[in-house]
């Protein structure tokens, strides 16, 4: 290899090695507010997140912040110094918040802030009503970052038995923030209960509860049933009536016409004496 070459080619695999550690020394920094979490405590006072962009070596655009990858409206800012502010802060206002910074000529810079709370479960059945044979189908949903690890158990009293997937006909699905209870072929011994719901993250735990109602198969016809035995009874009642009638209440075809041949009997013989006594 001809040495000006070689001297070329240790320039340039030197200049690779050298690249990240100046890319480094030219990245912007930001300094950011700690991680923050909600609790009773903290309920009710305001939540400041602040971002200030101390070095960049490129000319700066502005900034604007987001939460759980969607940006927030309304907060883009050309100030170096970016601030949010969550002025009542819930459970629903956890999750990972963060400060993004736009450059002319360069990539963009953000920080990441971590809000936490401990799980708080927004919506699940109360209830739920099925007839034997048929699925059941329970959920909760929640608020809360980190998102929980969800579990399921049934109430028993003062005790409590684990549900899991290995039964066969029970089956649950979890999504984040989100968990449902699928039942299969409903018995009408065992089924029929209370189940708890429960979601834990590092920062607490919360539960709810949804009363299942298993029905016999024959519920469905529990109002016709209801109507054929009102319709019986009163049949009875009627025959009943019918038969304990008074005799006098009944027409005896005999007797009238009996009475009336007598008595045409006893018109013709008085027609007669009367007849004989002119003459």
């Amino acid at each position: 290899m001809h040495p000006n070459a070689a001297m070329l080619l240790a320039v340039a695999l030197l200049g690779n090695l050298m690249l990240p550690f100046v890319s480094a020394q030219n990245e912007p920094k930001i300094n950011a507010s700690d991680q923050t979490i909600l609790s009773a405590d903290t309920s009710g006072k305001p939540v400041i997140l602040q971002c200030s962009l101390t070095t960049a070596h490129t000319p700066y655009h502005e900034s604007f912040w987001m939460k759980n990858g969607q940006e927030i409206p309304s907060t883009r800012t050309e100030q170096r110094n970016t601030v949010y502010r969550i002025t009542k802060p819930r459970a629903d206002d956890s999750g990972e918040y963060m400060c993004v910074y736009t450059f002319v000529m360069a990539p963009n810079a953000n920080a990441t802030i971590e809000v936490k709370a401990k799980p708080d479960i927004t919506g699940h059945k109360r209830s739920e009503n099925k007839n034997e044979g048929e699925n059941a189908m329970m959920y909760c949903k929640s608020v809360g970052y980190p998102h929980p690890t969800w579990t399921w158990r049934k109430v028993e009293g003062t005790s409590y038995t684990d549900i899991d997937n290995s039964t066969g006909r029970f089956f649950i699905t979890n999504r984040n923030n989100y968990t449902e209870l699928n039942i299969l072929n409903l018995d009408i011994n065992t089924d029929p209960g209370i189940y708890e719901c429960n979601a834990t993250n590092m920062i607490g735990n919360t539960a709810e509860t949804t009363i299942l109602r298993v029905r016999s198969r024959l519920a469905p016809l529990w109002p016709f049933l209801g109507v054929l035995a009102e319709i019986i009874i009163l049949v009875v009642i009627i025959v009943v009536y019918e038969k304990r009638k008074r005799p006098d209440d009944f027409i005896d075809d005999d007797e009238p016409v009996g009475q009336m041949k007598t008595n045409s009997t006893n018109n013709h013989k008085d027609k007669n004496i009367r007849q004989r006594n002119t003459k």
